[in-house]
């Protein structure tokens, strides 16, 4: 048995909780299903995997040598409302002290990789310090997204004042833990125009509803439709990370969707919803009866509409396709993107050690001046400059010129000529909704699907989530808004799944974000839309601040970098239900964020 830890002294919570560089570089580039990365070929044409292929075997269970028990500490070593992080020989341990019960967990977030010892214990969960993700103490389950897995969870035992833990070394190898889902038992699966469930799009909602269903017990036929070539992957990363391929992007491996009769048709595009007679039908004429559908299709990227856009070499990101070849043009060549909000802001980063030269074009003064405010964004604006690239701001393209077809120069309404090689556009994105039109399925005046609490549009039986919705927001007074995150669409297609099966759950999550440039993470949670003050606390200079985005005396938002686990904080006292007050967060005072538990 391990010794004892000699007692510590109490931990004080300080708030500025650094990675160091080497950690922080690694958190967004390890995929979340990197785990068994597998090439998916997708023709089209293969529709249907075949009932003769063999499911993967459970795990089995380990036996008493699989499995490794120590004392990690003594009962006073943790007050109620610590995390520790304790050696069990294979792996490492969370160890969680909660109303004088002891838990112990998986340490590391299964969608990043993150140290959960650093993030926020509040109301029998632990929020991860980077994304955002919740997992409840008692049983390693995932309460709030992003991710997919939960943790596992580990034997505890107290004798003579001392903390026994007893884990399988697998498990503590694994890191992560899928929860336990029905199988498919339809006997016509795979050969029949009908379906018991349908979802359109194969995202963050659509992935989510399809496992949650499993989850569940549902046990009937699902189809999962997208326009993509490849089984649901981590799309945030494309322009994060421009590189990656399709295999290192998948969020589940192909065996996954096998083993759970989780059928998923590629590049297969609806053209028409029938919601009267509960049918969709396909580009290519394949028909699809459905009980309950979802859609989830997404948004599409808005293109320029400028003299020369049929040039060659003008790119929007939407697959790994697009990505990849936008790095392999942009090496060693000059590239200007145009739009400076997240998209745009990720690829120049990215490209800055990969091109001869990176130029932004944006309409606004500073980048994310919208999200983000004016200070903010001319910080960041600044560490962009420092890594060598320019601005051109509060003007748009108004020509792209071509040399034997090929972008040469982008021409601005400023009348300033920029020379590029390569041109991606991030200026927005529109919901790809086109196909309901005459479906008697609702659209608002911008072509989102407006949806309620529970995720159901206006025709029963049709549940709607992701970029392409607008649905109530409940700690904004049921404000009808969109929010196109990948937390927020994991999180509306769980809430649709449920209300599938009607379990009457409500979508309540707090909305969570990040985006990584140059090795550095900002997060941001809540909804900042209308803000009309922003508080900094901290360094904007050195890149180590907080900024609350208030409207009135309330707290709306919040945004940090160097700061955790500040924003997962913020965001758990706000889906706790405590509005935060404009002069709790002007004093400079932050021991109320700072204090344990909640």
């Amino acid at each position: 048995m391990g010794g004892c830890f000699s007692k510590p002294k109490p931990v004080e919570l300080k708030i500025e909780v650094v990675l160091p560089e080497k950690e922080r570089g690694k958190e967004e580039l390890s995929a979340s299903g990197k785990s068994s990365p597998r090439a998916y070929q997708g023709n089209g044409t293969a529709r249907h995997f075949h009932s003769e292929e063999r499911l993967p075997t459970p795990h089995s269970y380990p036996g008493t040598q699989d499995c490794v028990e120590a004392a990690v500490c003594h009962v006073k070593d943790l007050e109620n409302g610590q995390m520790r992080e304790v050696e069990l020989g294979w792996g490492k341990v969370l160890l969680v002290k909660d109303n004088g019960e002891f838990h112990a967990l998986g340490h590391k977030c299964p969608h990043y990789g993150a140290p959960l010892v650093k993030g926020v214990l509040s109301r029998g969960r632990v929020r991860c310090p980077w994304h955002g993700a919740c997992f409840n103490i008692s049983t390693g389950d995932l309460e709030d997204f992003p991710g997919l897995d939960s943790l596992h969870k580990f034997q505890v035992k107290i004798e003579k004042e001392k903390v026994y833990v007893r884990a399988s070394k697998q498990a503590l190898q694994l890191q992560r833990r899928t929860k336990v889902m029905a199988k498919c038992i339809s006997p016509s699966a795979g050969h029949s125009g009908s379906t018991n469930v349908l979802i359109v799009g194969a995202g963050a909602a659509g992935l989510v509803c399809a496992e949650t269903l499993r989850q569940e017990g549902f046990s009937d036929r699902i189809v999962l439709c997208t326009l993509d070539r490849h089984l649901p992957y981590d799309r945030p990363k494309l322009s994060k990370s421009l590189d990656a391929q399709p295999e290192q992007l998948a969020l589940r491996p192909k065996e996954f969707f096998r083993a759970y009769g989780i059928e998923v048709l590629t590049e297969a595009q609806v053209v028409t919803v029938d919601v009267r007679n509960k049918k969709v039908v396909f580009k290519d004429g394949f028909k699809l009866e459905y009980s309950k559908l979802l859609l989830a299709p997404g948004s599409s990227p808005k293109t320029l509409s400028c003299k020369g856009k049929e040039v060659e070499n003008v790119f929007t990101i939407r697959t790994p396709e697009d990505a990849n070849r936008v790095v392999r043009l942009a090496r060693g060549r000059n590239t200007v993107v145009v739009g400076a909000g997240f998209l745009g802001m990720e690829v120049a980063a990215y490209l800055t050690e990969k091109a001869h030269s990176v130029s932004v074009v944006e309409l606004e003064e500073t980048p994310f001046r919208r999200f983000l405010g004016e200070r903010v964004g001319r910080a960041l604006m600044k560490m962009f400059e420092n890594n060598r690239v320019k601005f051109y701001m509060q003007t748009e393209v108004s020509e792209l010129r071509a040399q034997e077809g090929k972008l040469k120069e982008v021409v601005l309404k400023s009348s300033k000529v920029v020379r590029a090689d390569v041109c991606v556009v991030g200026i927005g994105a529109v919901p790809s909704t086109g196909f309901l039109r005459q479906s008697g399925i609702n659209l608002d005046s911008r072509g989102f699907i407006p949806v309620n609490k529970m995720m159901q549009t206006n025709v029963p039986g049709v549940f709607a989530a992701g970029d392409a919705v607008t649905f109530p927001l409940a700690w904004r007074n049921n404000r009808k808004v969109n929010i196109p995150h990948w937390q927020m669409a994991h999180a509306q297609g769980r809430v649709a799944a449920q209300n599938m099966l009607a379990q009457e759950a409500e979508i309540s999550t707090v909305p969570y974000l990040w985006t990584a440039m140059f090795g550095k993470s900002l997060r941001y949670a809540g909804y900042g839309e209308g803000f009309d003050d922003v508080i900094i606390q901290g360094d904007l200079e050195e890149l180590k601040f907080v900024a609350f985005y208030t409207k009135g005396d309330e707290v709306i938002a919040v945004a940090s970098m160097n700061y955790d686990p500040i924003v997962s904080k913020v965001a758990e006292v706000l889906a706790s239900g405590r509005a935060i007050r404009k002069r709790e967060v002007e004093t400079g005072d932050m021991s109320w964020l700072t204090g344990k538990g909640s």
